[in-house]
């Protein structure tokens, strides 16, 4: 589990048949205004992985690929609601420096 991706970038391209894996190479980052191994090192980011993808590309990758919102991470985001953080007490590890 220590290895998995942060993204299912490469799950996505797997789908593709060969011709189109090799077009989507060189369109995505393109798309994305981006360098092609920028798009390669997002492909193998890893969940523990202090790197990430801009919101904006991942939401444009989701497009891309005809996913839904929040479908391209790998994992999930475990947050309470601003009611419930407004409730507790704030402990000095919860603040910014």
């Amino acid at each position: 589990m220590e290895n998995q991706k942060k993204y299912k970038i490469d799950e996505e391209m797997r789908k593709l048949n060969h011709v189109s894996y090799k077009a989507a190479l060189k369109i995505i980052p393109k798309r994305l205004k981006i360098a092609s191994n920028t798009f390669h090192n997002y492909r193998k980011l890893l969940l523990n992985d202090k790197a990430d993808i801009p919101y904006g590309l991942v939401r444009k990758l989701e497009c891309i690929f005809g996913l839904n919102m929040g479908e391209l991470a790998n994992y999930s985001v475990d947050c309470k609601s601003l009611d419930i953080l407004i409730k507790e007490p704030l402990h000095d590890s919860d603040t910014m420096k």
